[in-house]
């Protein structure tokens, strides 16, 4: 219970860092916040593009196809990727002043959980611009939310502790986030992957969040249960252990850094 009582206590320094964060993102930029939509819609033209047109894809509407899975992979990439240098980027302030250090991962994760809410205006415009409409499944949509956020907490913990002591991780990652993007059923549709790979689909995490989110914005349908229960349990296990390896770590960040 301390961390609860710990993050209360500082509740105000969380607050100034998650705000340092999605300002600081895009500090001196022309378009500033507004760059939560020019991002994804970028890299939406550009697929929408590549796979329709010149891979001869054939999925209906499929520009809401790719949104409602592209949105929350850049989710989770951008949580993975900047908690693996937050400890890095603020030497300074971890080595002179006194705080909570699980404020830092917290503050990354939150912080892409904003933006990424942000640029879910632009899966429900497009919905509305290609006639598909919503549903009320979307009431399901804060319940994936919190998974996902639970999910990426837990590795952020990981991840900002290890980088600490091995610098090379934050490479690693990058590697390892491009090759999960082509194993994860973002550009392409899940079933048409052949039985013998359908593995990669069950191991892979992601793929139950993309899923789940194509299940509600593009399928109209209930999204598969099952797989958000399995992970919610996942993301339990992971943010306790994730937790319990940051609390091991973080004493030596101070020498390290």
């Amino acid at each position: 219970m301390k961390v609860f009582k710990d993050l209360y206590q500082y509740r105000e320094l969380l607050k100034t860092s998650v705000k340092k964060e999605v300002r600081g993102r895009y500090k001196n930029s022309f378009f500033g916040v507004l760059w939560s939509f020019l991002n994804p819609l970028l890299q939406i033209a550009v697929y929408a593009i590549i796979f329709p047109i010149i891979l001869k894809n054939n999925i209906e509407n499929y520009v809401v196809f790719l949104c409602a899975g592209l949105l929350p992979w850049t989710f989770f990439t951008a949580a993975v990727s900047q908690s693996s240098f937050i400890f890095i980027s603020n030497t300074n302030i971890v080595k002179k002043v006194y705080f909570p250090r699980e404020i830092l991962p917290i503050s990354v994760v939150t912080s892409s959980l904003i933006n990424f809410l942000i640029s879910v205006i632009i899966v429900i415009a497009l919905s509305l611009v290609y006639g598909m409409g919503l549903s009320w499944y979307l009431v399901f949509f804060p319940i994936i939310v919190i998974v996902q956020y639970i999910f990426q907490l837990g590795i952020s913990f990981i991840v900002s502790a290890i980088t600490v002591y091995f610098r090379d991780i934050e490479h690693f990652i990058g590697i390892a986030l491009q090759v999960l993007f082509y194993a994860t059923p973002i550009v392409y549709d899940a079933a048409t992957i052949p039985g013998s790979f359908q593995i990669i689909m069950k191991l892979n995490p992601m793929a139950y969040f993309i899923t789940a989110y194509r299940s509600i914005f593009y399928y109209h349908t209930m999204p598969d249960w099952g797989g958000i229960l399995l992970m919610l349990a996942l993301s339990i296990v992971l943010i306790v252990v994730g937790y319990l390896i940051f609390r091991k770590l973080q004493k030596g960040f101070a020498e390290e850094l």
